[in-house]
């Protein structure tokens, strides 16, 4: 009754102590047929992770993300920030493939193809494993001698200082990237600290956070209520089969086989999973699907002589008792809708000119009045050549014809990729104004006959 807080029974997140202190994760690994198929693509994926910046198509990058100059190359193609519905088509397309994903298959991707599981498991911690000799999931067995521990942080910080320059070549490109490795930081001391920065996140990351980034930071999996249904892959323990639990034993003591389920209660399904939680207590947050429990269970079922499976990939409908599948209305109506947003999007990037044209209005008198009665608007045009080759282009009036304008700076070049605003001065008679607006239309041409038609109004006398 003096203890005004209730000690909770067990840890109330699998990284929590009771009383609240840090519980460090070491699982034990579980050798079996899917870790090594996620093996193989966990090698596969860092390997393309590592290839890709220097993947070239028709001379430019395969993937460049140059945020400074707001210009990002996919698949050899240019967008820019002006590419807004492109954008925002895709951004569409990306969530509707998440929810068809995770409908079909749960969080694969987590287990699977996640970069932070990828390089944890298959890269971290088996550096970790070879340094400190850890099993299980709370320790090591023996103390580690700190030369040891010394060398496997150098080995952490070789491997990140590695990632972490990979990963800026995404957004710097390998040409710049390779500059700010050969020169001195003291040539370039902001790139220096950019870098010094991602280096430090990650040895913060893999180091310290580590699977806390999944129970913690990451949301897709507090987006598993709502993106899983009944018949969505999960990783499930069979209660109907391994209920009740209980130690092996081959017979009692009148010669009968004790009644218990297949489950053993050997607690590897546990001590193996590098989020720490207990599959057989249903489905939950934490769980990757990462299978290896799957592994471990299928392991232990052999050695005593018992069908595999225990755990296995399932669904909560065949849990249940239901048969599941994959036809289902979400399944269906995904991927139409997939297919429209990858027509649309298909459709505005065809349409898409080699250049951009923007009319703006100059600051200051919305206009003015010349020697001879005419009206002046001072206007910009904003031009961005989206080629890789120079461009002379023409501004000409489409209508109304009575409608005159000249650019101050004289002929518009550009050069390769390169955006300028020019200034204009368009001057149109009085009569061509009702109620204090005209409208017009000007055309931009290019040396190839590509051309854009921009429509404004002008600002006149109201009377």
């Amino acid at each position: 009754m003096n203890n005004a807080i209730l000690e909770p029974e067990e840890h109330v997140l699998s990284t929590l102590e009771k009383d609240g202190s840090r519980r460090w994760l070491k699982p034990k690994l579980s050798k079996g047929k899917l870790l090594r198929q996620r093996r193989w693509i966990a090698y596969l994926l860092i390997a393309i992770f590592t290839a890709l910046p220097f993947v070239e198509i028709g001379g430019k990058p395969f993937i460049l993300l140059d945020i400074t100059a707001r210009r990002f190359t996919i698949f050899g193609f240019t967008f820019l920030p002006t590419d807004t519905m492109l954008l925002a088509i895709f951004m569409v397309g990306v969530l509707l493939t998440i929810f068809l994903f995770t409908a079909l298959f749960g969080r694969i991707w987590c287990g699977w193809a996640c970069p932070q599981t990828v390089y944890m498991e298959f890269l971290f911690r088996p550096i970790e494993r070879f340094f400190d000799g850890t099993s299980g999931r709370g320790g090591i067995k023996k103390r580690v001698p700190a030369w040891r521990v010394a060398a496997k942080y150098v080995v952490y910080f070789l491997v990140c200082g590695y990632l972490a320059n990979t990963f800026l070549a995404y957004f710097i490109g390998v040409d710049r990237l390779g500059q700010w490795v050969r020169q001195s930081p003291i040539e370039h001391p902001v790139p220096f600290l950019v870098m010094a920065f991602v280096t430090a996140g990650m040895m913060f990351d893999f180091c310290f956070f580590r699977e806390q980034l999944c129970l913690v930071a990451c949301p897709y999996g507090r987006f598993q209520s709502v993106l899983l249904d009944q018949n969505s892959l999960i990783v499930a323990y069979d209660q109907n089969r391994g209920e009740p639990r209980g130690k092996f034993t081959k017979s009692t003591g009148d010669g009968q086989l004790p009644v218990l389920g297949d489950c053993i209660d050997c607690g590897n399904c546990v001590t193996t999973c590098p989020t720490g939680i207990d599959i057989r207590n249903g489905l939950q947050m934490e769980c990757i699907n990462c299978t290896q429990c799957i592994d471990a269970c299928n392991l232990v079922m052999r050695k005593i002589g018992r069908a595999p499976d225990l755990i296995r990939f399932s669904s909560q409908a065949r849990d249940r008792g239901g048969k599941g599948g994959l036809l289902r209305a979400r399944t269906a109506v995904y991927p139409l809708l997939l297919v429209g947003i990858a027509t649309a999007f298909l459709a505005v990037f065809l349409a898409s000119k080699t250049f951009d044209a923007v009319v703006l209005r100059e600051v200051g008198n919305p206009h003015t009045m010349t020697d001879d009665d005419r009206v002046r608007n001072l206007m910009k045009l904003k031009l961005t050549n989206r080629s890789d080759e120079p461009m002379s282009l023409e501004v000409s009036v489409v209508e109304p014809k009575d409608v005159n304008i000249a650019i101050r700076e004289g002929a518009m070049q550009l050069g390769p990729n390169e955006s300028r605003t020019y200034h204009a001065s368009v001057i149109a008679p009085r009569d061509a104004f009702s109620l204090g607006r005209a409208d017009v239309e000007l055309q931009i041409e290019n040396e190839k006959q590509v051309s854009r038609s921009l429509r404004f109004k002008l600002i006149g006398p109201y009377d």
